[in-house]
């Protein structure tokens, strides 16, 4: 945990609510109180409705495999043991979108729409990392449930 080398995020008092919530094992964002919109990225004023009123909400964690992509050269040197790895946008359950990496046995062979549940991965102290894993194969999944973002 004390040798991991690649990039962390900085975290300020904007997005404290989320490493906090990574670290204690649960996925939480920001959730607006006059339209109910879940977002992410954090931001301080809601994309649907413009208002700055929110809440953070823990989410279920579930979520598809939207898009999904294999990095086979070494760009930063800090990934160089990891290639090839994957890069993958979730769609989570509760409408947001957010990239994240695939873990597991199965990782190699996830495809567009294939069922994960967030693990987390604690990296240093201070930050643990959501990624996730494949809880189920899905093949394409159906444009109704493909929500459209904000």
């Amino acid at each position: 945990m004390n040798d991991y080398r690649k990039p962390l995020p900085v975290i300020g008092d904007e997005n404290r609510p989320f490493w906090d919530a990574c670290r204690a094992h649960a996925l939480r964002m920001q959730q607006c109180d006059d339209c109910g919109l879940i977002r992410f990225p954090i931001n301080h004023v809601c994309p649907s409705c413009l208002s700055e009123a929110h809440h953070w909400q823990t989410l279920s964690g579930r979520g598809t495999v939207f898009a999904y992509i294999v990095i086979h050269q070494v760009y930063d040197p800090a990934f160089a043991q990891d290639v090839p790895y994957n890069v993958a946008l979730v769609q989570l359950e509760e409408g947001p979108r957010m990239y994240s990496n695939v873990v597991g046995e199965s990782c190699a062979t996830a495809a567009v729409g294939d069922a994960l549940e967030v693990v987390f991965d604690p990296v240093t102290p201070e930050v643990t990392i959501p990624r996730f894993r494949l809880t189920g194969r899905g093949g394409l999944a159906p444009r109704e449930k493909l929500r459209p973002y904000p």
